[in-house]
């Protein structure tokens, strides 16, 4: 790790060279004020951990049930792989493929991501092509849009209660609670930590 580093304010433009900083310090611009960055205490180790409770979530949510309908004597259980196929079947391969990658592939990628970064970390090495899987990471977070994807089951589900019995499977839970983890692991992450390895 450098002694000290240079480092451009994201509102005045303002460059600073700013001395390594203690766990749970933030760094201000002299100029306006602004948050140059924050040095998140125990980071790795949170974000470790929130990251392989994800990444267990993530395989429970894509395991199991998220939904079981019950109407006039059928029975039918669809997990989220299964609602994609649906999708395709039907006509809707652009929806499909939304779904996908959206809710399915893109938080995969972003948590396998994540833990090949922290993982060494923890171990006190550096991971092979750091600055590239850091930009990876902040280029795919924002089409991972589980949240999106999650309310608009719930609004799905309020709907179909009036017309049948909706049993909620043990992965709308796990998917739920995942929406939540990543979210931590998102704000426990101390990118710019990282990015000083580099």
């Amino acid at each position: 790790m450098q002694d000290d580093l240079l480092i451009a304010c994201h509102e005045c433009d303002l460059l600073h060279r700013i001395k390594s900083l203690p766990e749970g310090s933030t760094a201000l611009c002299r100029r306006c004020n602004a948050v140059l960055f924050i040095h998140k205490k125990d980071s790795v180790n949170r974000s470790l951990s929130l990251s392989i409770t994800a990444l267990i979530l993530f395989f429970i949510s894509n395991a199991y049930p998220l939904l079981e309908i019950k109407t006039e004597g059928l029975y039918r259980a669809t997990t989220l792989m299964g609602g994609v196929q649906t999708l395709y079947d039907q006509g809707f391969w652009e929806v499909a493929l939304l779904v996908l990658f959206t809710a399915i592939l893109f938080p995969c990628l972003e948590i396998i991501s994540r833990l090949y970064l922290l993982l060494p970390l923890k171990l006190y090495k550096k991971p092979w092509k750091l600055p590239v899987v850091v930009k990876f990471i902040q280029k795919i977070k924002p089409w991972g849009m589980m949240e999106v994807f999650m309310l608009g089951i719930l609004i799905s589900v309020v709907k179909l209660v009036k017309m049948m019995s909706v049993i909620p499977g043990p992965s709308l839970y796990s998917f739920f609670a995942l929406v939540f983890v990543l979210t931590a692991a998102s704000s426990a992450i101390d990118f710019h930590s990282i990015w000083e390895k580099s």
